[in-house]
């Protein structure tokens, strides 16, 4: 029967049905192929937006410190840990540290090197001891509320960021007087960063914390030093030198270390002897 209709139709139509039903099932595997596709897409749309804060944020584990190394800062909404080393004097340095960053290491070799300067190093949310979640609005209102409490009888307040803690830091000295900001392998937003490793993704819809730190630069009214690593795998030396361009010109300061990676560059001595410089020619003027 369906070879009698066949016959019929290329009798009276000019028409090839067998060659119609290869063309309709080409199309059908076509559009199979674009749906799967575009699910994947999808897919994978949904997997960076709810997994977005376990690409950014590494909380560090909660661990018993020496009795007198910290202090809680009650913000409302969560309960602080600080790591801090109290010293004579009106000089603060406020340290924040890096999305996987134990500060609690990192407080001796600044209390050693700046035995001047009372010294507080942030544990963000979820970080160490300190309580809830951390997102990008949360953990700039956490530092604001840090300053306050610290720095209200301080003469001279130094802030530090490093990596993460760069866009941080920068806000508070957005917001807050400053001596000296120092931003250690700083980016200019973590959005441009993700639109490198994502070109593919509409990031700018996906993405919730987007430290965008170049938007805060020009307003920073305080001399900056930015240390860059030379062979950072992390945050793309562009990225930290279009920062330093978004400063009003003559406010900061760019340093190369050479040879070092995102997460070596504390080991070498010219980092600490840059920091070193920086506080030090703070406190002679």
């Amino acid at each position: 029967m369906a070879y009698f209709i066949e016959q019929r139709l290329a009798l009276y139509g000019g028409f090839d049905y067998t060659i119609y039903m290869k063309k309709d099932g080409k199309r059908s595997v076509v559009f199979k192929i674009a749906r799967i596709a575009i699910l994947c897409y999808i897919g994978l749309c949904a997997v960076v937006f709810f997994l977005q804060r376990r690409m950014i944020y590494f909380p560090t584990d909660a661990r018993e410190l020496p009795a007198g190394s910290t202090m809680s800062l009650d913000v409302g909404t969560a309960v602080l840990e600080i790591s801090t080393r109290q010293a004579d004097g009106d000089r603060v340095l406020i340290y924040f540290g890096g999305n996987a960053e134990d500060v609690s290491s990192t407080l001796p070799e600044f209390a050693h090197a700046f035995p001047e300067h009372s010294t507080y190093m942030m544990h963000y949310r979820g970080y160490g001891n300190s309580t809830s979640r951390p997102t990008e609005k949360a953990l700039v209102a956490d530092a604001i509320a840090l300053y306050d409490a610290v720095a209200e009888s301080a003469g001279k307040v130094i802030l530090v960021g490093r990596s993460l803690g760069s866009g941080i830091a920068i806000r508070v000295a957005d917001e807050r007087p400053a001596k000296r900001l120092i931003l250690v392998t700083p980016f200019d937003s973590i959005l441009n960063i993700a639109r490198r490793s994502f070109p593919y993704l509409p990031v700018r819809f996906l993405l919730l914390d987007k430290f965008q730190s170049h938007k805060y630069a020009q307003s920073v009214g305080c001399p900056t030093l930015i240390i860059i690593a030379e062979e950072d795998e992390v945050i793309p030396m562009e990225s930290s030198l279009a920062l330093a361009d978004a400063f009003l010109h003559g406010m900061a300061e760019v340093r190369v270390i050479e040879g070092a990676d995102h997460n070596s560059l504390s080991m070498f001595p010219e980092y600490m002897d840059l920091l070193q410089s920086a506080i030090f020619e703070l406190d002679e003027q």
